[in-house]
């Protein structure tokens, strides 16, 4: 997707919806929604094509960053009924700092207590601090579905037992895009399936198929 296997930078996929730039191939979108079998939402946040990494959102809710345009919500709130909140905070980079599934929520430990409030009332679940390889950024570490996580090969066994109580599904460890640990930036999915970047290798997708749940 534009010319990266970082997929997971681009996009932003629930059990509901699959959210993608305005910028996307029809081709591409239609492949997404008979993959994910998720209604396709087409906008930009604040004009940008990074959606992966400027909002978090479950079934139940989004976050969104203080510099969406107000049209852009407009065409979220025509295509879904799920809670919308826009965080008036300086920090722009909500699919980073947030892992969630319909059950529950990691959340970088630098956040307010304030603003992790407001993360569990939109996305409706209890909302716990957290690292993954001993980093915060924890959305960015992992892809979350209803059935499992896939998360960076480096997690503690400390870090597992918070992730699993937060999200209350299992916890799969590995890689995408031939070695890269970031796991979110190059992986997407939902309780359907799941989209790896175009560099995984085979090993990457088996091991992603396990923790996720979506091998035949």
């Amino acid at each position: 997707m534009f010319g990266s296997a970082s997929i997971g930078v681009y996009n932003l996929v629930t059990d509901e919806m699959v959210v993608v730039p305005k910028q996307v191939p029809e081709s591409h979108t239609r492949k997404l929604e008979m993959w994910l079998r998720a209604k396709v939402i087409r906008t930009n946040i604040g004009g940008s094509i990074l959606l992966g990494s400027l909002v978090c959102a479950n079934s139940k809710g989004m976050i969104l960053p203080h510099l969406v345009f107000e049209e852009e919500i407009q065409v979220i709130k025509s295509s879904t009924s799920i809670n919308l909140s826009v965080m008036e905070t300086k920090r722009t980079a909500y699919g980073n700092l947030v892992l969630a599934n319909d059950f529950g929520a990691l959340v970088d430990p630098r956040l307010q207590r304030s603003d992790v409030q407001v993360i569990e009332d939109t996305l409706g679940v209890e909302a716990v601090p957290g690292k993954i390889a001993g980093l915060p950024y924890v959305g960015s570490l992992a892809t979350a579905t209803n059935k499992g996580v896939f998360t960076h090969p480096l997690i503690t066994e400390e870090e597992k037992k918070v992730l699993m109580s937060a999200l209350k599904v299992k916890i799969g460890v590995g890689t995408v895009n031939c070695g890269i640990p970031y796991v979110a930036t190059g992986l997407v999915g939902n309780s359907r399936a799941a989209v790896a970047g175009s560099l995984t290798t085979g090993p990457e997708l088996f091991m992603i198929g396990e923790a996720l749940e979506v091998v035949d």
